[in-house]
């Protein structure tokens, strides 16, 4: 296995941005991360995705990635951009963090990379497969785009070209000069500030907290969108001291008007002698938030009425979410409350939800199905076509039994995987039907944040 894993670094490597010569006998400096990792010849950074090759620094994971996924912007933590909107999500591999509790361990920590999990492509690949699919925004996410800067720059730049937006979901342990780089092509941020205590990131990612914190405030001054998520973990920082550290913070430096989002964990890696973040915690979290003058607050991965909804000042319900379903009810075409008239906090509110389930019958016959039952764990799967890739696109249709919801979505053509969740308190199993040669497989999501591969 290492000598495959060796294989895949070495193919196609790309001389890296953002490094320096430091000595004459050809050691390097990395200045993407904070880190600065200095490298002799041959060494690999801490990422083990960027190395010093004969006295140049490579990044060896351009274009590689995980399978295309067709998701939800909601699935990246972000509510207050375009809701419903359907993005095109791919993750790379290595980190420049090393987290115990990561949640996407498998490509993260190379050691455990399984390569054959690892597809490559082209900035074009990317760009033909949102025409192919009418997919209009791209997410860099799951383990952590920083490493993957090079590849995230020049396929951004093509596919804003192209109308294309992006979003940029990281913890964001990088340096100010990549950072102005991706504000000038990226359209949307989301931030994963992971705790306000030091010594959390010393010992338990082995970054540090500065940087971050560094680099939130150029992004909130440079005016681009951005959202702040927070990875609620029991025993390391759900406390409601915590909690309130993050909020004053957030409203000190950035306002009260940027979206908190915190989010449920799942036991994962080397952080499983605990259970799941209960609703309960996280509810609790909200109300310390709300308490120190956030003014929006959400809860991620958790499926029921009421907790992620979205208000204008007036108390008028402009946006309703269940999961990663989300449905405008107050808002004008014009972007104002359908009541008071204020503007409405949410960027592009109505520019999605056409694409959203309709509410229909559905008459064609289909020679193939399956079903899924949700459980109180499982809220979420992925559809995919396993084995060789599937040129023509083909139609896969979604019921939600027991609501009048029907969804259709398409696999192949590029698109590995299309991602299904729980729409409604009412649903608990889909049905899922196509026609045609293919198998579609149903791969359980345990937690939005967690990409099964």
């Amino acid at each position: 296995m290492k000598a495959a894993k060796d294989k895949l670094l070495d193919a196609s490597p790309k001389v890296a941005a953002h490094w320096q010569l430091i000595e004459e006998q050809g050691r390097v400096e990395c200045n993407l991360c904070p880190r600065n990792c200095k490298l002799r010849d041959g060494q690999s950074g801490f990422c083990r995705v960027r190395g010093n090759r004969g006295g140049q620094l490579f990044t060896f994971n351009y274009g590689k990635s995980v399978a295309a996924t067709e998701e939800v912007i909601e699935t990246e933590a972000v509510y207050h951009f375009s809701p419903g909107k359907r993005i095109l999500s791919l993750g790379n591999i290595g980190c420049m963090m090393a987290c115990t509790f990561c949640q996407n361990w498998q490509t993260s920590q190379i050691r455990h990379l399984d390569v054959n999990a690892v597809k490559s492509y082209a900035p074009t690949d990317v760009l033909e497969i949102c025409q192919e699919h009418n997919i209009e925004m791209v997410s860099w996410t799951y383990n952590d785009p920083v490493v993957w800067h090079e590849f995230v720059c020049d396929t951004s730049r093509l596919l804003r070209q192209n109308g294309i937006r992006t979003l940029y979901k990281s913890a964001f342990y990088i340096q100010e000069d990549p950072v102005r780089e991706l504000i000038d092509c990226i359209d949307v941020f989301s931030i994963s500030l992971k705790s306000m205590d030091e010594s959390f990131y010393r010992q338990v990612t082995k970054g540090k907290l500065g940087p971050v914190l560094d680099r939130i405030r150029q992004v909130r001054e440079s005016g681009r969108h951005m959202e702040i998520s927070q990875l609620v973990i029991p025993k390391l920082n759900d406390a409601p001291a915590e909690i309130e550290k993050t909020a004053r913070w957030m409203i000190d430096n950035l306002g009260n008007d940027v979206p908190l989002h915190f989010v449920g964990f799942h036991p994962a890696y080397r952080y499983t002698e605990v259970s799941r973040t209960s609703t309960e915690t996280l509810l609790q979290a909200r109300e310390v938030a709300f308490s120190q003058g956030i003014k929006y607050c959400y809860l991620g991965n958790v499926y029921q009425d009421g907790v992620s909804d979205t208000y204008c000042n007036c108390g008028k319900l402009l946006v309703s979410r269940f999961g990663l379903s989300s449905t405008v009810v107050g808002i004008t075409p014009t972007g104002h409350c359908s009541d008071c008239g204020d503007p409405s906090p949410i960027h592009f509110a109505l520019e999605a939800q056409s694409l959203s389930c309709a509410d229909r019958r559905d008459t064609r016959i289909a020679d193939r199905q399956n079903r899924f039952e949700w459980t109180t764990e499982i809220s979420s799967l992925h559809l995919s076509v396993k084995g060789r890739p599937v040129v023509e696109p083909f139609d896969v249709t979604v019921k939600h039994l027991g609501t009048p919801l029907v969804q259709n979505v398409r696999l192949g053509g590029g698109l590995e995987r299309v991602l299904v969740s729980k729409k409604s308190h009412r649903s608990d199993e889909i049905s899922i039907t196509w026609n045609g040669p293919h198998d579609v497989h149903l791969f359980p999501v345990l937690d939005l944040s967690l990409i099964h591969i």
